[in-house]
């Protein structure tokens, strides 16, 4: 549907879930890569295994948390996206972004306080090679294509679970580790650990998510058309706008109501006719 800015909660409430859902995604990942690489050590497989656990799990209860505030976008190129196919106004898309980054900043710190480490440690882990940038375009446009393709076929309320479990598969199919996400990109700088990420390899991989962030938008545009699915309809990301959940609320209401409204007048002698005399 159409972005209805009247019916969705104001817009500081929606950046408030944005920067509260961006810290947890970040707290989440980088938190539970410290404690991998703590509980694991010198075990690369166990640690990515562990951490890919933890946060296909714990992003699909966040979305679940804030989902219904802010659409739960947590991520620039999901908010763009959703922008450019009408879910969001620009001016809401712009006021979105600077949300997440701060939140994954706040994240990151977090994460390093909870395991007594600096509040800041800059990542010295460089990641920008050919192929982990190859890797991030196509982890970047696989999640785009799932979560757009996804709302234009009806079924925006399985989001938060294939949202993680497609990250947490994308752990482990792309060499890159899946960050496809610049906000996420650039909190994790700030955690030397299994989870950073050097500043010089940040740019790269920030570029790498923009071009698969492109090819996913233009696969949506390929499989279901450049317009949204029905008149007025707009993405739902990855859970459908406020505004939306409030319309299907007022059509169920009133079905419910017209269900359950007593019929008019006598009802009708259904008795079958008895047999015929004479």
């Amino acid at each position: 549907m159409t972005d209805q800015p009247g019916r969705q909660p104001p817009l500081a409430r929606r950046l408030a879930a944005e920067a509260l859902g961006s810290l947890l995604l970040a707290a989440l990942v980088v938190g539970s890569g410290i404690a991998a690489q703590q509980l694991s050590p010198s075990q690369v497989g166990l640690e990515l295994a562990e951490n890919a656990a933890a946060t296909a799990a714990g992003l699909y209860a966040i979305i679940l948390m804030v989902g219904p505030v802010s659409g739960a976008h947590f991520n620039p190129l999901v908010t763009m996206v959703d922008a450019a196919f009408g879910g969001l106004s620009w001016r809401d898309a712009a006021a979105y972004l600077p949300a997440q980054v701060a939140g994954c900043l706040g994240g990151a710190v977090l994460a390093n306080l909870m395991f007594a480490g600096s509040a800041v440690s800059i990542s010295t882990h460089h990641r920008a090679s050919r192929a982990h940038l190859l890797g991030e375009v196509v982890a970047t446009a696989g999640l785009i294509l799932l979560i757009f393709s996804l709302a234009r076929s009806g079924r925006g309320e399985r989001a938060p679970a294939a949202v993680g479990v497609y990250i947490g598969a994308a752990y482990w199919f792309t060499s890159s580790t899946s960050f496809a996400n610049p906000a996420i990109s650039v909190g994790r700088m700030f955690s030397n650990s299994f989870a950073g990420i050097a500043p010089a390899s940040v740019p790269a991989f920030v570029a790498a998510q923009l071009v698969g962030g492109a090819v996913g938008f233009g696969l949506v545009r390929l499989l279901y058309g450049s317009t949204p699915a029905g008149p007025g309809q707009a993405a739902e990301t990855p859970l459908p706008h406020p505004a939306d959940a409030d319309h299907v609320a007022a059509i169920r209401d009133d079905i419910d109501h017209r269900v359950r409204a007593p019929v008019a007048g006598p009802l009708p002698d259904l008795t079958p006719p008895g047999p015929r005399t004479g």
